[in-house]
């Protein structure tokens, strides 16, 4: 049995070397473990890159009990994009999957979330919660009041995801006012089984982790999907309204949550 306790840090990627490292463990998260590639992806050098790092911030979790370097201290990653730095190159990433004119014609912050992941061994502990806390202090210091991204489900088949994305559509799409929607060319329906016909308990059991905590906090689906091949993904637009948090879900997402 281990006895290693880890000893968490996160801060922003400041060097070469913390984005390398970002990198590299998505490389291992998304390419090796769950079959994605891309046309920047490193198999060489096991990097998972796009054309859109250099844009964003990443926020990286470290353990820094690891008697290692910088890459292998690394064991989770958020990368995120605040509406002016997205301005400055053009687009927000998942601008390519999905029209989201009701979110940037709304005057509000927008910061865009993207590339979340975690190493293996720190799944299911206090490692998330980590990255959400620095995550929150992010959006505090930067006055953000919305904020979207991609989240997936593993595999294209559609018909395996049916009643998790119909139960999506019924019980938790996004106001008409902040709701973006699959690009036309692009565009899966996701309501595909009637209200009526989902058993709700195993077709929520199906949903993300990721995707199941921001609907917690009070988050909310965009109308549609997007079958990403390349990632070997199905992906939904979640949007999380601050402003629509209702006390309790504010609690659950605090600079100040103690671990």
């Amino acid at each position: 049995m281990s006895t290693h306790v880890p000893e968490f840090k996160v801060n922003l990627a400041t060097t070469q070397a913390e984005l390398r490292a970002a990198q590299r463990l998505r490389y291992h998260v998304f390419v090796k473990e769950l079959g994605g590639d891309g046309p920047m992806v490193d198999h060489t050098e096991q990097l998972e890159i796009d054309r859109f790092d250099p844009h964003f911030d990443h926020l990286i979790l470290r353990d820094v009990a690891l008697q290692a370097d910088v890459v292998d201290q690394v064991v989770g990653v958020y990368r995120v994009l605040r509406g002016e730095q997205a301005n400055k190159m053009g687009q927000f990433y998942s601008e390519d999957e999905y029209d989201l004119t009701p979110l940037k014609s709304s005057g509000r912050k927008l910061l865009e979330l993207g590339r979340s992941c975690l190493h293996p061994n720190y799944r299911g502990g206090a490692a998330m919660f980590h990255l959400w806390n620095a995550l929150s202090a992010y959006v505090t210091d930067h006055g953000i009041e919305v904020l979207f991204g991609v989240a997936s489900f593993h595999g294209t088949n559609i018909a395996e995801h049916a009643a998790s994305l119909s139960l999506l559509h019924h019980r938790h799409l996004a106001p008409k006012e902040i709701r973006a929607r699959a690009q036309p060319d692009v565009y899966q329906s996701m309501d595909l089984i009637p209200e009526s016909e989902i058993d709700r308990r195993t077709a929520m059991l199906a949903v993300p982790p990721l995707i199941k905590a921001y609907l917690r906090l009070g988050g909310f689906v965009g109308d549609g999907a997007f079958l990403d091949e390349a990632f070997n993904t199905t992906d939904v637009c979640l949007i999380l309204d601050t402003a629509r948090m209702n006390e309790k879900n504010r609690a659950l997402y605090t600079k100040d949550r103690e671990l």
